[in-house]
Parts: C-alpha cells; structure tokens; sequence
C-alpha cells in the first residue's frame, strides 16, 4: 500500500512544438506523460503505458522516462509516429493547441498487479484508445484506486456534448477527480464550480479538486458538505506549463504516502477521510505546481525540493 504501491500511468505521451515569437523549440509533453514524470521525481514506482514510435522524437520521450525513473510499458514505442502538439503561444502567454495524434494502448499490466492507475485528457477520449482505456479502469478497478483528470482539449474533443458521457463514465469509476475551473467551464456552461464539484461526488470520487490557476484551488470530500477554499503558495511566475500535472502528480504523491491510494484497503480509508486528513497532499500539490510555475517548460520537482 501507500509510497510503495506501484502506479500505472494511462495516456498520451506527446512532443509539443511551442511557436512563440517566431521562434520555434520542443518539449516532451502530454498531460499523463508529464503526471507519470512529476510522481517519478517524486520517487514513486511508476509505469506509463503512452503510444510513441522508435523516431527522433519518440527516443525524446523515452529519455524523459529513464531520466524521471518511469518504466514504459511493453509495445508502447510501436505507434507508426510520434504524436505532436503544435502549440501557439500568444502575447499574453497562452497556448492555442493544433494535434496530430494517434493513440492505442500498449501492453498493460496483469490486472491485480498495480495499487492505482491514473488516467487523463486526451487518451481517456479519442478514440481507438479511449474505449481501451476505459476497459483498463474496469478491469484494476476491484484491485487498484483510481484518479482521472479530464484536462480538456477542445481542439481535439470537438463539443463538450461529444465527450461529456466518457468524462463522466471515467468519473465514476474514479476514487480522485482533478480538474480546473477552465475545464468545468467548458464541460458545463452555466453550472457553478461547486454544482459540478458535488455532482461529481455523487457519480462516486470520495474527492474532488478544482484547480484555479494562480488563485488557488477548491476541495470538496464525500464525507463533508462543504466546498473549502485553498490559498496558492506566491511565487515569481515564468510560466504554467505543466502545472496543472505537477498538481495532480503532488496530489497523488501525498495521497500515496498517506495511504489514501494504492488498493481497496486505501480505497476504504480515503472513503472514510475528513477534508482535514486530505490536506497535507493537497498542500503537497499546491507545492509542486507552484515550483513547477517558477521554472520554464513543465518542470517536476523532486522531494527534497519540496
């Protein structure tokens, strides 16, 4: 159980081409690749199970793996190419993403044998692999906890009503939703963070987080009627790349190390939890996010940083 358990990664692994005042540069990147990174700085057993090929860019990724400490599941480098994100950065800092992407799963781990599996973004919903996924989470979900970040992509998802019954079938399968408030606000217009946040512990989290950019982050647990606020730690700025990751990698580190993740036996405990119990690793997440905003491109803080 807990820091030992081993963790399995479900999602896109990605090079971003960032064009940003004429000039271009790129990271490796996607939204699980960069939580299964962030957990393996963190010193957790991880393994991420992303579709890339044996090209320039797919070796990128496989570097990143060794040198963050993250297995990489069998078949996972047998894509035909490497997927890309062509991100456009405007004056003020924000990315405009174009894909080009194909997404299967690789050879997963023996159901049984895993403590969690995190899943998110756009492997939980393109398809062929989003339907893949979502057999994964059902097969692990008697034996491991699982997390889900939704972490919208428009471009790619087309219409919130075209992904909204996947977002939501992955939710109830889920023991932690993390999501931002520019998320929900996509996903439902017209419904208040905290309408969201409650209805999404009906569907049957025991925990829910909504990021918020520089403001912070609301917290709401199945045992407690109350939606409570958490203050961001200050730092100076460069960029938010990867920080909704690195949060979701610190929350599910301190979730780990807490016993709140990482089996049925934690699955009961994190069910019983007070908001109290869960706030250190909510700390922990607002930590690593906010070493991540302080450093260019999506850094992922190791503990003794912390």
């Amino acid at each position: 159980m807990g820091k030992q358990s081993s963790v399995l990664v479900i999602g896109e692994a990605l090079v971003d081409v960032v064009h940003q005042r004429g000039q271009i540069s790129e990271h490796v990147g996607g939204s699980p690749a960069n939580v299964a990174f962030g957990l393996g700085r963190l010193e957790h057993d991880i393994t991420l199970a992303a579709w890339f090929a044996k090209d320039e860019r797919g070796e990128r990724i496989a570097k990143a793996c060794r040198d963050t400490g993250v297995k990489v599941a069998p078949g996972a480098d047998r894509a035909p190419r490497t997927s890309v994100a062509n991100a456009e950065i405007d004056a003020a800092g924000k990315a405009t993403y174009q894909f080009d992407l194909s997404w299967l799963l690789p050879e997963l781990p023996v159901a049984g044998s895993v403590g969690h599996v995190h899943t998110g973004s756009i492997g939980a919903t393109l398809e062929p692999g989003g339907s893949q996924v979502v057999r994964a989470l059902r097969a692990n979900v008697d034996s491991a906890t699982i997390s889900y970040d939704p972490n919208a992509r428009p471009t790619l998802m087309g219409s919130p009503g075209a992904v909204i019954g996947r977002v939501e079938e992955i939710i109830a399968l889920a023991d932690v939703v993390k999501s931002s408030d520019e998320d929900i606000e996509w996903l439902y217009p017209n419904r208040s963070v905290a309408d969201v946040m409650r209805h999404w512990l009906n569907l049957g989290p025991a925990l829910a987080v909504v990021t918020r950019g520089g403001d912070g982050a609301y917290v709401a647990i199945a045992t407690d009627d109350a939606i409570v606020e958490v203050a961001p730690r200050r730092v100076a700025m460069i960029d938010t790349v990867g920080a909704g990751d690195s949060f979701m990698a610190g929350l599910i580190s301190g979730l780990l190390d807490a016993d709140y993740l990482g089996g049925p036996e934690a699955r009961e405990a994190l069910r019983a939890a007070r908001l109290v119990d869960v706030m250190p690793a909510i700390d922990r997440a607002i930590g690593t996010s906010a070493i991540t905003v302080s450093k260019a491109g999506a850094y992922a803080p190791t503990r003794a940083e912390l």
